[in-house]
């Protein structure tokens, strides 16, 4: 790995960490994109559900006290249910139309949110069972299962401090489950190391700016992420196929 492709994965899982102990959301969004370009897209997926999950255990160790553990159920059941669909798919089909279908699917989630601001979705034990569903799909193929968890909370109108640990607790099982399917990346030591140093020193800035962050600002940036995780996704597809 060059000193160039170093400062670039660096930074990308620094700012990634930090968006994840504010928002609930954002690591692998903001990371996967690096990742892929450095250890390749199988690899670099993998290494994102790494880093994700440990994520998650860290923020969650922090947070858990006011996780919805019913809603954690309804959404990682189903999701743990189609992670083997996304390992399969992971292995049968090229790398840029999985790219361009998952980015597709991120995508359609935040404008899932925008569209169900304000409205929740219909009530009923079933109701996380799609976008469970279809995060544990999205995550075993690009790492990118947030979308949906978040469109889920945000039509349901959870305040950021309830999203937080509700996400992590549902995306660390989700995280582990995938990287389980696909097996862990084999990757230099150093690149775990970089990977570390970064990821604990943007849950430390994390933790400063989350304190700061008001609940519409942490909404807005979580979108934020999410939407530029589908676009970078659906461009790293579309440079596969032109490719």
């Amino acid at each position: 790995m060059s000193l160039l492709e170093t400062v670039l994965v660096a930074a990308a899982v620094l700012l990634g960490a930090l968006t994840q102990r504010a928002t609930g959301l954002g690591l692998a969004l903001v990371s996967a994109p690096f990742l892929v370009l450095v250890a390749g897209p199988v690899a670099g997926v993998s290494l994102s559900n790494a880093l994700a999950g440990s994520t998650c255990a860290l923020v969650l160790a922090r947070t858990w006290r006011r996780a919805l553990w019913r809603e954690v159920a309804l959404l990682a059941l189903p999701a743990l249910a189609a992670i083997p669909l996304g390992v399969l798919v992971v292995r049968t089909l090229p790398d840029g139309p999985l790219l361009v279908t998952v980015g597709v699917l991120s995508v359609a989630a935040v404008s899932l949110v925008l569209l169900s601001r304000g409205r929740e979705l219909p009530h009923g034990r079933w109701a996380g069972v799609p976008a469970g569903a279809l995060a544990g799909f999205m995550n075993a193929t690009a790492g990118v299962g947030g979308p949906m968890v978040s469109a889920y909370a945000m039509s349901r109108n959870w305040p950021l401090p309830v999203f937080i640990p509700t996400a992590q607790a549902t995306l660390l099982g989700v995280n582990l489950a995938s990287l389980a399917g696909k097996g862990p990346p084999d990757l230099p030591l150093s690149v775990w190391l970089v990977c570390a140093a970064a990821l604990a020193t943007g849950l430390l800035a994390g933790e400063v700016v989350g304190r700061r962050l008001g609940a519409d600002r942490g909404r807005r940036l979580v979108l934020a992420v999410a939407l530029a995780g589908g676009c970078a996704a659906i461009a790293r597809g579309v440079a596969e196929l032109s490719g």
